[in-house]
């Protein structure tokens, strides 16, 4: 039996903003990726997983896509979450950690009697 000739809907997460909407489908170990963008009409499809199940989603949109910037999509593959930035936080932990350790001063160099500093 061929599983590819079967279709069902890639699972999808979206979000907005004031003037745009994001779409990410999600399909493990995706082939033939394929994304095509109408006038008013949205098309997603792949294979996907082991057994390379066909994916379709058709999204019909409210209103047309503006073509501005169309060939600009973003890296996912280089993506930084800047909110989940343990990674560089504990850097520059460990620097200020070793800043702290070089400070101090001389270790030999005697200090003046304080008064009262025994009370």
């Amino acid at each position: 039996m061929n599983l590819s000739l079967f279709r069902q809907p890639a699972s999808a997460k979206w979000y907005d903003r004031r003037d745009y909407v994001f779409i990410e489908f999600c399909v493990e170990d995706s082939k033939d990726v394929n994304v095509n963008f109408e006038k008013s009409k949205l098309t997603f499809s792949c294979l996907g997983g082991s057994d390379n199940f066909k994916h379709l989603n058709e999204i019909d949109l409210f209103h047309c896509i503006d073509p501005n910037l169309n060939w600009l999509s973003v890296d996912f593959n280089n993506w930084k979450d800047w909110e989940d930035d343990s990674d560089e936080d504990m850097s520059n932990f460990d620097r200020f950690s070793e800043m702290m350790n070089n400070m101090g001063g001389d270790e030999d160099v005697d200090l003046p009697e304080v008064d009262g500093a025994d009370d």
